[in-house]
C-alpha cells in the first residue's frame, strides 16, 4: 500500500510541474517505482512459492497407503497365506491371471446390481471389486430363506478373493452364515477367525475341574492326568445331556476351559472326541447357540469337518448339524452321527439307512473294511483310532448319494468288571426306548428306513419296531420301514451267553450278555412278538451268519451265532465265511458280502429313489 501511495504521488508530481522536468529527477522517479514494485512482486512470489511448497508436502501420502485403503471396506485382519507355495511358479502367475479375469466380471456384474444396495450398505463407499462381496453379505440377511442360501453357497464357492475379502465376510457375517459356511464343504477357511484368546495359565490340567481333583486321583495311585481328565470328561458328558447342566456349564466358563482342553490335548483323539461330545449335547439347547460362536469353536468345527479321519469329522458334523437351524429341522443327540451328507448339499435326501452296531460295537469300527482276526475283548475298542474306514460313508454314500445314512452309538460290556458304570444296569427293553427316541428326534420316521443291524443291535431293531408301533406318535417309523438287514444276530440265543452265565463267578456278565442267553424269556417273546408283528407288514428282510468260530481272549474260541439261532424265520438267511467279528466288514467293495447288501438297499427303496 505505501508503494501504491508512494507511485501515486510520484505521477501527480509529474503531471503537476509547470516546469519541464529535469531529466535526472524524472528517471530518478521511475527507477525508485520499479525498485519498491520488483521487490514487491519478488517477495510475493517468494513467499507463494513457500506455501504452495509447504502445503504440497503437508499433503503428500504414501500411495501404497492409499491403494491400500482403496481396498478396504472393513477391519481389515492380517494374515498369512493358508498355501505356503502359492506365491510360486508358473501355477500361481497363471491363477493369478484367471483370477484378474474373474475379478472383472466380478466387478462389471457388480456395478449391474448397484441398484440393490440399501439400509446400512447403501451408505458405505465401496469399490467394484468390493461390490459383490458386499451384495452377498446383505444377501445373506435377506428376509427370503432361499436368497439366504444361495449367497452362503455362492461365498463357500468363492476362491478367488483377496485375503481381505475373506475376512470382511468373517467380520461382518452373522452367526446364521457363518454355521453356513462351516457347513459348507467347499469353504475356504480363512471365512472363520481365530478362537479368542483364552486367559493365561501356569498349569495346565485338571484345573478345568476344580483344580484338587488330580491331587486326590492321585492319592489312589499313580494314575496319568490324561486318564483322570477322561474321567472327568466322561461325567460331563452325562451332565450335557441335561439341559440345566448345560447352562451351568456355560455360565462357569466351561465353553473356554473345553477349548483349552482341546488344544492340550491334540495328540489324544479320545480326549478331543469327548469334548465334541459335550459341545454337541450343548448345541442342542438353541439359547446357547450364540454363545457357542462367540467362544470361536465355529472355526475349530469347521477346520475338524474337513477332516480326513471319519470319527473326528463325524463328531463335528454332528455339533455344526444341532447349530445349523436354517437348513437342519432335526435334533442329533449324544450318540446320533450322520455319516452322509454331512456338508450342507443340494442333493435331495430320499430315505434314511440306520446302522446299528451290536455288543462291544461302536458307531464307526463295526462298520470298518475287514482286517486281521481280533479277540472280541476290550482291547478293540482301546483300539479304535487305528480305524479309518468306515465302508457306510465311503462306499454307499458313493452309490446311493440319495441316502441319509445314520450310525448309532451306545455303551455295552462284556462284564460288569469292565462296565464304565456298573450300577447302570440297561435291559435291551431299556435301550430300545432311549434310542428311539433319539432317532425319532432326528428325523427318523419322516422318510422311508432301512434297517441295518450286528449281533445284539438287531435285537434293538426288533424291540424299537415293537415299541414304536405301540405309540402313535412313533407310527411313521413303522409305516416307512422297507427292510432291515440282520448281521449274525442272535434271535434264539448266543453260545457266549451260555459261556459267560456258567462262569458267571469269574466273569460277572452283564445284563445285556445274560438276555442272549436261549432259555432267556425276554428274547423267546421278543422273537415270537416280532414275528407276529410282521404278518402283515410290508418290509423286506436279509440275514448273514457267520460259520467261522471266534476267539475270545487268546485261548477261548467260540461260535457265537450259530446257524439255527440267526435264522428268523423271514427272508433270507446266506451264511457267509467269516466270524463274528467280520460278519459285516467287507474286504471290499466289489466282495457278495457288499454287493449284496448294497442290492437289498436299492431294492428295498427302489420306488423310493425314483420318485
Amino acid at each position: 500500500m505505501s508503494l501504491a501511495a508512494y507511485c501515486v504521488i510520484c505521477c501527480r508530481r509529474m503531471g503537476t510541474s509547470t516546469s519541464p522536468p529535469k531529466s535526472s529527477t524524472y528517471w530518478r522517479d521511475i527507477r525508485n517505482i520499479i525498485k519498491f514494485t520488483g521487490s514487491l512482486i519478488l517477495g510475493g512470489s517468494l513467499f507463494i512459492t513457500y506455501e504452495v511448497l509447504a502445503l504440497k508436502k503437508s499433503l503428500t501420502l504414501d500411495t501404497q497407503v492409499v491403494e491400500r485403503e482403496k481396498m478396504k471396506s472393513y477391519i481389515y485382519v492380517h494374515t498369512v497365506s493358508l498355501d505356503k507355495t502359492e506365491n510360486h511358479g508358473i501355477t500361481y502367475q497363471a491363477r493369478k491371471e484367471l483370477h484378474k479375469a474373474v475379478r472383472k466380471v466380478l466387478a462389471t456384474s457388480a456395478r449391474m446390481f448397484r441398484g440393490p444396495f440399501a439400509d446400512t450398505f447403501s451408505t458405505v463407499d465401496i469399490e467394484d471389486h468390493d461390490c459383490a462381496v458386499w451384495l452377498l453379505l446383505r444377501k445373506s440377511r435377506s428376509d427370503d430363506r432361499a436368497a439366504r442360501l444361495q449367497a452362503v453357497q455362492e461365498m463357500s464357492e468363492a476362491h478367488h478373493w483377496h485375503d481381505y475379502q475373506y475376512r470382511i465376510i468373517a467380520q461382518a457375517c452373522d452367526m446364521r452364515t457363518l454355521t453356513g459356511l462351516a457347513r459348507s464343504k467347499e469353504s475356504d477357511l480363512r471365512f472363520f477367525l481365530r478362537p479368542p484368546p483364552l486367559p493365561s495359565l501356569k498349569e495346565g490340567g485338571l484345573w478345568c475341574f476344580g483344580g484338587n481333583g488330580l491331587p486326590y486321583a492321585e492319592s489312589f495311585g499313580e494314575v496319568p492326568s490324561a486318564t483322570v481328565e477322561m474321567f472327568c470328561l466322561e461325567a460331563l458328558v452325562k451332565h450335557s445331556e441335561i439341559p440345566t447342566h448345560c447352562d451351568k456349564i456355560e455360565a462357569n466358563g466351561g465353553l473356554q476351559l473345553l477349548q483349552r482342553l482341546y488344544q492340550l490335548h491334540k495328540d489324544c483323539p479320545k480326549v478331543q472326541r469327548n469334548i465334541m461330545r459335550i459341545l454337541g449335547n450343548m448345541a442342542l439347547n438353541e439359547h446357547l447357540h450364540s454363545t457357542i460362536v462367540r467362544s470361536g469353536w465355529v472355526s475349530i468345527l469347521a477346520e475338524a469337518i474337513k477332516s480326513q479321519h471319519i470319527m473326528e469329522a463325524s463328531h463335528a458334523a454332528r455339533t455344526l448339524a444341532n447349530l445349523d437351524r436354517e437348513t437342519v429341522p432335526d435334533k442329533y443327540q449324544d450318540g446320533v452321527y450322520v455319516l452322509h451328507p454331512q456338508h450342507r448339499t443340494s442333493q435331495p435326501i430320499k430315505a434314511d439307512v440306520l446302522f446299528i452296531h451290536g455288543l462291544m460295537g461302536a458307531a464307526f469300527k463295526t462298520w470298518r473294511q475287514q482286517d486281521n482276526d481280533q479277540d472280541l475283548t476290550e482291547k478293540v475298542s482301546e483300539d479304535e483310532t487305528k480305524y479309518t474306514t468306515c465302508w457306510p460313508k465311503s462306499w454307499l454314500a458313493r452309490d446311493c448319494p440319495a441316502l441319509r445314512i445314520i450310525s448309532v452309538e451306545y455303551d455295552t460290556s462284556l462284564s460288569d468288571w469292565r462296565a464304565r458304570c456298573p450300577t447302570e444296569r440297561k435291559s435291551i427293553a431299556f435301550r430300545s426306548n432311549e434310542l428311539l427316541r433319539k432317532l425319532r428326534a432326528a428325523g427318523v420316521g419322516d422318510r422311508p428306513v432301512v434297517w441295518v443291524s450286528h449281533s445284539m443291535g438287531g435285537l434293538l431293531v426288533k424291540k424299537m419296531l415293537l415299541e414304536a408301533s405301540k405309540k402313535p406318535e412313533m407310527s411313521t417309523i413303522i409305516n416307512n420301514t422297507r427292510g432291515i438287514i440282520f448281521y449274525s444276530v442272535p434271535h434264539h440265543g448266543s453260545h457266549l451267553a451260555e459261556y459267560s452265565v456258567n462262569i458267571r463267578y469269574l466273569l460277572f456278565p452283564s445284563l445285556e450278555v445274560k438276555e442272549l442267553s436261549k432259555d432267556s424269556p425276554a428274547l423267546k417273546t421278543l422273537q415270537d412278538d416280532f414275528l407276529e408283528f410282521a404278518k402283515d407288514k410290508n418290509f423286506q428282510v436279509l440275514s448273514f451268519v457267520e460259520t467261522l468260530p471266534t476267539y475270545i481272549g487268546s485261548m477261548i474260541k467260540l461260535h457265537v451265532v450259530p446257524l439255527e439261532s440267526a435264522d428268523l424265520g423271514l427272508g433270507d438267511l446266506i451264511p457267509v465265511d467269516v466270524n463274528h467279528l467280520n460278519i459285516c466288514k467287507p474286504k471290499r467293495k466289489d466282495t457278495f458280502l457288499y454287493q449284496r447288501t448294497l442290492q437289498f438297499i436299492r431294492d428295498a427303496l427302489a420306488k423310493d429313489l425314483e420318485n
